[in-house]
């Protein structure tokens, strides 16, 4: 906490998630989602690499950090607290029918939500998380 309780200089950095394929997970995030790689660290000390993925540079945008480390053999237990990721898309139609031809899971088609309001859809990342896609023009 600020210790004069002013939080202008506050703001959220990174959310991060843990990849089984870090390749595969950057592929997706960049070439598929349209984010831009901004930094890639090995770690061998500890046997892990972070990747970080955006839409901007990390000095002003919140970015992913991608946590690949090198012994996971199993897919991880996403649990039940962590809910989604979301993204704003111009067309969530496209959008959809561009990433299913990719294989892209889509376990949500786009659509207005049940109780009114935005046009979203989830999709699912390589590691299984989800991806709330929300139509903004």
């Amino acid at each position: 906490m600020s210790a004069d309780g002013d939080f202008s200089k506050f703001r959220l950095l990174h959310t991060m998630i843990r990849v089984k394929n870090l390749e595969k997970s950057i592929d997706f995030y960049t070439r598929l989602l349209g984010m831009k790689l901004t930094r890639r660290k090995d770690y061998p000390s500890g046997e892990f690499t972070l990747a970080f993925v955006g839409y901007g540079d990390e000095t002003d945008s919140t970015v992913v950090e991608l946590t690949h480390n090198w012994g996971q053999q199993e897919p991880y237990d996403l649990g039940t607290g962590f809910g989604h990721l979301a993204i704003g898309v111009p067309d969530i139609y496209k959008t959809c029918e561009t990433l299913a031809a990719e294989g892209v899971s889509i376990p949500r088609p786009p659509g207005p939500m049940k109780h009114g309001g935005s046009v979203i859809a989830f999709i699912e990342d390589p590691d299984g998380y989800k991806i709330e896609l929300i139509e903004r023009a």
